[in-house]
C-alpha cells in the first residue's frame, strides 16, 4: 500500500551526491524492455550523470515512498554549443529552431518510476517540480518509440509535448523520438 509520497529537489552539486539514492530504482526500471540495460550500462550511465551534474541548470527530482524512491527526474539547460539538434535525422530545423544560448531550452535526461507505483500521478507530479521555476522557452526530451513506451508517449502528448523529430543520439543508439514543449 503506498503512503504519502515525498518529494525532493536537488539541484548542481548536491544533484550529484544523489547517485546512490535512486540508483537501484534506475537499474530496475531500465532492466525492462525496451531497454533491456545490463551492468555495462549501468556503468555508462553513473559516467555521464557524474558530467551531467556540472552542467548549467541541472536539477535532480526524486520521489519517495517512505525511505523508498520510488521515480526520479533531472535536466539541465542545453549549453550554446549542443548538437542535440544537430541530431536529429528525418528533419532539417532552421538555424534559428537550432540556437541555443544556455537559458533557452530545457532538457530532461531522464524521467522514470518504478513498476508497481506508475499510473497513479508520480511521473506528472516528478515532471511539473522538475520544470518548477525553470526560466527557459521550451522544454525537449527524447523517448524511445516502442509499443512498451505507449503510456509514456500518451502522457508526454498530454503535457502539451510535441514530436519535432527522430533523434540518433550517438553511434551505436537506438532512434528516439524527440519531443517539445513550449515554456513561454
Amino acid at each position: 500500500m503506498m503512503t504519502d509520497v515525498g518529494y525532493e529537489r536537488f539541484e548542481g552539486a548536491e544533484a550529484s551526491r544523489q547517485l546512490d539514492e535512486f540508483l537501484q530504482a534506475y537499474e530496475e526500471v531500465y532492466k525492462e524492455p525496451p531497454y533491456c540495460e545490463g551492468p555495462s550500462d549501468v556503468a555508462e550511465f553513473i559516467e555521464h550523470y557524474e558530467v551531467q551534474t556540472r552542467r548549467p541548470g541541472m536539477r535532480l527530482v526524486l520521489a519517495r515512498d517512505g525511505e523508498e524512491v520510488i521515480g526520479f527526474t533531472y535536466g539541465y539547460y542545453l549549453a550554446p554549443d549542443t548538437r542535440w539538434w544537430h541530431n536529429l535525422q528525418d528533419v532539417k530545423l532552421p538555424d534559428e529552431f537550432m540556437r541555443e544560448d544556455g537559458r533557452r531550452t530545457f532538457v530532461i535526461i531522464e524521467l522514470a518510476v518504478r513498476k508497481p507505483w506508475r499510473r497513479r500521478g508520480i511521473a506528472a507530479e516528478l515532471h511539473a517540480r522538475l520544470l518548477e521555476g525553470v526560466d527557459a522557452e521550451r522544454v525537449t526530451l527524447t523517448m524511445r518509440p516502442e509499443p512498451e513506451a505507449a503510456p509514456a508517449q500518451s502522457a508526454y502528448t498530454a503535457w502539451g509535448y510535441r514530436k519535432v523529430g527522430v533523434s540518433h543520439p550517438w553511434e551505436d543508439a537506438p532512434l528516439y523520438e524527440c519531443m517539445l514543449r513550449e515554456l513561454h
